[in-house]
Order: structure tokens, then C-alpha cells, then sequence
């Protein structure tokens, strides 16, 4: 759609969190520095918590290709709603080991696999996502997983990502008061500042092959501050829209007139869900049902212009909008797949 018409190589605002478009803002640049602090201390757990759309996932897949291999064997596992044993066969999966057995038998393959690891001097990296999802005795499995040790050394280290509530949670549930005492770092990523949406944007816009065009104006910038509040993920959907409307329209400068356009059509996406089954008929009303009164034939040439135009605008309001709810319908459809390529096999 906009990619082709603005020659862009790739879509630069997509859902997906895809590591090549990591930004470094003050905020993540910070976490980096936490997590950076905890490999290097090679023990204990870090937590990054964070709203949703803050970037949790794309700092730990820039991590993730940041970290040496050579020296640091990294897996990513995003949590569910699993008890203790099958947190244990999560971790199994993620080593690439086998996950059938009892809990002894799935302590013992992994403390084998960390303790064969690290006399070939690699560190176990073990990043659990949507940490905030896990109950407390998962949690507290975790915990145990750290006890594995050789030579004095710790064999696996853990860094736990969640939203807001779980920082709460641990640091008020009484049950969870041995695993507290392993935290060496936490850091809550906050919104990007206002002044580095501009540079977030034409970060992503430049990885794609963009020259300029669109022209972005400040004035644009503020407006998707203001609605997103600095989510990444909440200006990556307002750009994209954006992006969409001001191709349709031809645009070669995006302003904040184009940014609350695409919010007033935003606003109107849940009653236009009905007309997505039927958009042919729902655009152009049919001819029977205009009176005589506003048929083109009976009007001045300025009237039957004027009304013409209102309705080749309502039209087009009335497109944009269901493209935007065909873009999101994709885009969510991606990011299912997405996590179906990750989600390790069972």
C-alpha cells in the first residue's frame, strides 16, 4: 500500500517487534545498562517491567543479538498461565531438551545441560517475557533453577520482563521474599519524551529506504505524542494509518491536520466494523433512496458541486476507515503467526 507509493522497502511500522528497529531512547538505554550490569555480574535475576507498547520485547531481541554467543547461550521463553512443573518443561523446551518426565528428571537435564555449558564457558541466559502471567510458584521455580552452581559459581541466570502489576507483585507478596533477595537490578521503562518521537519516527522510516517523503512536520510530532503518550507501539499504529491516508490522498507533507484526520476515523472504527462486510454497499447510498430535492439534475451547477464533493469526502472517510481495520486485521493476523513461529514445540 503506502510502502510502494512512498518507496519504501519494507513496512517500518509493523506490530511485530522485529530487533532491527531497535531505538535507543533514554529509557532503553537505561535498561540496556541495567541488563548490561547483570550479565556482567553473572548471577541473580533482572527485572524490566513496563506498559504494554513500551518495548519490552524488541530490548530483549536487541539483546539477544547484542550478547555473545560464544560466551552467553540467550533463550527467550514468553510465559503463560502454567504451574511449576510446566514452567520446568517451558525451560526444558527452550534448552532444546526433552520435556517429558517427572520434576526430577526435567531438574536433572537441566542442570546438566547449564553445568556441561558453563565448563565450556558459556553462561545460561534464561529471558522470560510477560513475566506478570506466571503464578508465584512458577516464580519460585525460577528461583530454585538459580541454585544451580559449580566451582562457586552461578550456571544460569534469569531476567524477568512484565507489565507494571508484576513489580507490585513482587514486591509485596510475602511468598516471593527468597526470590526478591536474588534481584540484583530492576528498571520500569517509561514513554519516550517528546522530544524523540520525531528521531523514533524517522529512525524506522530511514531503515527502509526513506528519502524525505513524506515530509514530516513538528507539528505532526506533537500530535502523535499526544495521542500515544511515548508508546512505541501506539505511534507505530498511528503511523501507520497515517502513512496509509496520506498516500491515498497523495500527500508529500504529513502534518498534524493528517494526524487528527486519521484519530477522528480512529474514533469511528467500531461502527464502521459493520460496513466491512459489505463496503461496496455501504460507500455509495443507493440512487432510489435520494429525493428529488437532492438529485444532481434538479439542482445549480454550484449546488450540485458542493453536494459532490460532500459526498466523494464521506466516501473517502468512509474508505480510509476500512482500510485502517484491514490494515490492523493483517497486521494482527502477522503477529499470531509470529507467535506461533516462537512458541516453542511441544
Amino acid at each position: 500500500m503506502y510502502n510502494d507509493h512512498y518507496g519504501l522497502s519494507g513496512r517500518p511500522f509493523q506490530l511485530t517487534p522485529d530487533p532491527k528497529f531497535w531505538f535507543e531512547s533514554a529509557t532503553h538505554r537505561k535498561a540496556m545498562a541495567y541488563l548490561g550490569y547483570g550479565l556482567a555480574q553473572g548471577e541473580g535475576f533482572i527485572v524490566v517491567t513496563g506498559e504494554i507498547g513500551a518495548g519490552k520485547t524488541t530490548l530483549t531481541g536487541h539483546l539477544m543479538e547484542t550478547v555473545d554467543p560464544a560466551r552467553v547461550n540467550a533463550v527467550r521463553i514468553v510465559s503463560t498461565q502454567v504451574d511449576h512443573e510446566d514452567m520446568l518443561r517451558m525451560v526444558a523446551q527452550a534448552l532444546t531438551l526433552p520435556a517429558d518426565g517427572d520434576k526430577a528428571q526435567l531438574l536433572g537435564r537441566i542442570e546438566s545441560f547449564v553445568t556441561g555449558r558453563a565448563r565450556a564457558g558459556q553462561k545460561t541466559l534464561l529471558i522470560i517475557d510477560e513475566a506478570q502471567n506466571l503464578p508465584n510458584a512458577s516464580l519460585e521455580e525460577l528461583r530454585m533453577l538459580s541454585n544451580f552452581t559449580t566451582g562457586g559459581q552461578a550456571m544460569l541466570q534469569i531476567f524477568l520482563l512484565g507489565q507494571p502489576e508484576f513489580r507490585e507483585r513482587l514486591n509485596q507478596a510475602e511468598d516471593l521474599e527468597q526470590l526478591r533477595q536474588r534481584v540484583i537490578a530492576t528498571h520500569h521503562l517509561t514513554a519516550m519524551l517528546p522530544e524523540e518521537i520525531g528521531p523514533y519516527v524517522e529512525h524506522r522510516l530511514k531503515l527502509v529506504g526513506w528519502d524525505g517523503t513524506p515530509a514530516i512536520g513538528a507539528d505532526a510530532y506533537a500530535a502523535l505524542h499526544r495521542y500515544s503518550g511515548g508508546l512505541p507501539r501506539k505511534i507505530n499504529t498511528l503511523m501507520t494509518r497515517v502513512l496509509l491516508a496520506a498516500s491515498l490522498e497523495k500527500n508529500g507533507q504529513i502534518g498534524a491536520s493528517t494526524v487528527d484526520a486519521v484519530l477522528a476515523d480512529m474514533d469511528q472504527d467500531r461502527p464502521a466494523t459493520e460496513a466491512v462486510e459489505q463496503p461496496m454497499l455501504t460507500l455509495v447510498p443507493p440512487a432510489a433512496s435520494h429525493s428529488s430535492a437532492h438529485d444532481p439534475a434538479t439542482l445549480d451547477l454550484a449546488a450540485r458541486v458542493a453536494m459532490l464533493e460532500a459526498q466523494a469526502e464521506e466516501q473517502g472517510a468512509a474508505l480510509r476507515r476500512v482500510l485502517g481495520l484491514l490494515v490492523d486485521w493483517v497486521e494482527a493476523d502477522e503477529a499470531k503467526h509470529s507467535d506461533i513461529r516462537r512458541a516453542p514445540a511441544a
